[in-house]
């Protein structure tokens, strides 16, 4: 190939590119890679006519290296387009999920059970336990729930009442089990409250904030589960209980009174009192017959026996804790406490070790371990 030839071609075909509307520094940049391309590729197959070859590889380069330029240009304008950084929305669709797995080709029992395994973040061993139930029973009610809702449009959501349960039990384990999950129920029931004016929604909303208020009370240094009757009362959070107290008499006032709102005005009755003397044992006794007559009870429910027994007496309190059913949770311990104060020590203690073999999580079940140990010792002496 000749060199001569190429350098002797290049202000010819550079004054073409100008002509054709190149700028001069481009159009130098284009011929330099269209000479580059020369050398590399002429010696295998040289051109017939070098200099239309020259200018047509050039006119390439520059079409090329235009496109490209322009392409950059577009970018960094878009960039200088786009807004200035900043917090970037926050988008919080929990609750939604929770309605979405609600879904009303499930029972509202497979639905609860699905949606705390799916989305409120519970085992199926702590969701077993909640509805009582072998953990074997429950893998296979979610299996079922999963198989039932696979084929389905998720665009139908799932009734309130079926979400509010699954929120109070998302709180109950997270109040008294294994993993903290009771702030986040709070949360979405406080979600829940301000999107649907229902006065359910209020009344759990009230139940857990008054539960709560008392958490700080309810273990000891150790870890030890402490009864409500010795709490330090010093240490509950009066202004979760002002605020709880609050909503509860809102939806109160509406003349509907449900199950949440029953077990809201409970709480109340317990976080008005001063000492456990001082509870209003009557009305609390009202409150749990009204539970009583509800068609489905709250899963996880104080039972009534304990209100009868401190308004008239533990007779009184066994003879309503035989009228409710005995695998509800707590019965046992419920029934101990009675018998003790009925004075049958040998009884209280056996239901006591009894209760601690149902506890649902290992603070409850030392404190009944505790109780039964310290009747056991008194019948010794």
């Amino acid at each position: 190939m000749n060199e001569l030839l190429l350098r002797s071609l290049t202000p010819s075909v550079l004054g073409i590119l100008v002509r054709r509307g190149a700028d001069f520094a481009a159009a130098e940049d284009a011929v330099q890679d269209a000479l580059v391309e020369a050398v590399r590729a002429w010696p295998a197959d040289p051109p017939r006519d070098a200099k239309g070859w020259l200018v047509t590889a050039a006119w390439r380069k520059f079409l090329d290296a235009t496109r490209a330029d322009t392409a950059r240009r577009r970018r960094e304008d878009l960039v200088d387009e786009e807004p200035a950084p900043g917090p970037a929305p926050a988008v919080d669709d929990t609750l939604q999920l929770y309605f979405l797995c609600a879904h009303p080709s499930l029972t509202p029992s497979s639905a609860v059970a699905l949606t705390l395994r799916a989305v409120g973040g519970l085992t199926t061993r702590q969701i077993a336990q909640a509805y009582l139930v072998p953990e074997a029973t429950m893998a296979q009610r979610i299996s079922r729930a999963k198989r039932t809702v696979s084929g389905v449009r998720f665009d139908q959501p799932g009734d309130v009442a079926t979400v509010l349960r699954v929120l109070y039990l998302v709180f109950n384990e997270g109040y008294s089990g294994d993993v903290d999950l009771a702030a986040e129920a709070i949360r979405l029931t406080r979600q829940l409250a301000a999107a649907i004016d229902h006065p359910e929604v209020a009344g759990l909303l009230a139940l857990m904030l008054l539960h709560h208020a008392r958490r700080a009370a309810r273990t000891a240094p150790d870890g030890s589960l402490v009864p409500l009757a010795e709490q330090d009362r010093g240490c509950w959070d009066t202004k979760s209980i002002a605020e709880g107290v609050e909503i509860l008499q809102a939806a109160l006032a509406r003349d509907r009174l449900g199950e949440f709102q029953a077990q809201a005005a409970i709480a109340a009755l317990h976080a008005d009192a001063l000492t456990a003397e001082e509870t209003d044992w009557v009305i609390l006794g009202v409150c749990y017959a009204f539970l009583g007559l509800l068609p489905n009870r709250p899963v996880v429910p104080q039972t009534g026996g304990g209100a009868a027994g401190g308004a008239d007496g533990p007779r009184a309190g066994l003879a309503a804790l035989a009228t409710l059913d005995a695998s509800l949770p707590r019965h046992t311990a419920v029934a101990a406490y009675l018998h003790e104060r009925d004075g049958d020590l040998e009884t209280a203690a056996r239901l006591y070790a009894e209760a601690a073999q149902k506890a649902p999580n290992l603070a409850e079940r030392d404190h009944l371990t505790r109780q039964a140990a310290r009747l056991n010792a008194r019948g010794r002496h």
